[in-house]
């Protein structure tokens, strides 16, 4: 493969239309994947997470919906702020069971409730009015041990 430096930069309604900026009308999921830090313990459970302690724990974000007319489904941008004022503004180093509902605070429990924050943000802006809907939600504890939650399975149950 021959690579070469680019003559010129291409520009918009000169070298492709705004009309070609769009290329597909298919459902496609973006995906981002974030931090945060938090303390825990668990309730009724005998064994090392039965002590206070800590994760770094890693969310997988997923969101499908169709591409607007300039090819984008939602800005990895906005993916970040909805993040950023629902989740990490509540969980990051924060004792979770104090600032969680009452519930053990369980990845599997997190899960569904992180599910419903960013649920709700999507559809109190206006994402979902536009087709686009969470997906998937990966809650990891360590790097090995995480929960799923996928759309199929709130919606359906």
């Amino acid at each position: 493969m021959d690579f070469q430096i680019p003559k010129r930069v291409e520009q918009i309604d000169r070298d492709i239309q705004r009309n070609e900026l769009k290329y597909h009308n298919k459902r496609v999921a973006v995906v981002k994947e974030f931090t945060f830090d938090a303390a825990h313990h668990l309730h009724c459970y005998e064994g090392k997470c039965k002590s206070l302690h800590g994760h770094t724990y890693k969310l997988v974000i997923s969101i499908s919906g169709y591409v607007n007319e300039i090819g984008i489904t939602v800005d990895f941008g906005a993916i970040k702020e909805m993040f950023k004022k629902e989740i990490d503004s509540r969980l990051d180093h924060r004792y979770l069971n104090e600032v969680l509902p009452n519930m053990n605070t369980t990845a599997e429990n997190m899960v569904v409730w992180i599910w419903e924050q960013l649920d709700e943000h999507l559809n109190t802006n206006g994402y979902k009015a536009k087709g686009t809907r969470l997906e998937e939600l990966k809650l990891f504890e360590t790097p090995t041990s995480y929960a799923i939650l996928k759309r199929e399975w709130m919606e359906n149950e």
